[in-house]
């Protein structure tokens, strides 16, 4: 194995994971900034106003795009095994 072929495995590896964390992570940040909005402007400043709501938010998310992670997942396995004889020879 090539280090450019190492290079390519670990840029499709790293482009997966962002793709599949990008959701997440996207509505978690939205979420804290305005439940962080909403504490400023009524000047609560209680911790669980913005970490029960934000959990909450991060696992309905992964509850309801659990099939497509699984699919991106299945098909980027599936991808990496039919093309295992170009990396081990």
């Amino acid at each position: 194995m090539t280090p450019d072929m190492v290079a390519e495995l670990l840029r499709q590896l790293l482009r997966e994971a962002m793709i599949l964390a990008a959701p997440v992570l996207i509505a978690a940040a939205l979420l804290s900034f305005l439940l962080s909005l909403v504490q400023t402007l009524t000047s609560l400043q209680e911790q669980s106003l913005t970490s029960v709501p934000r959990l909450l938010a991060v696992g309905l998310i992964l509850l309801a795009a659990m099939p497509w992670f699984l699919e991106r997942l299945a098909n980027y396995t599936v991808h990496l095994m039919t093309n295992f004889h170009r990396y081990v020879g």
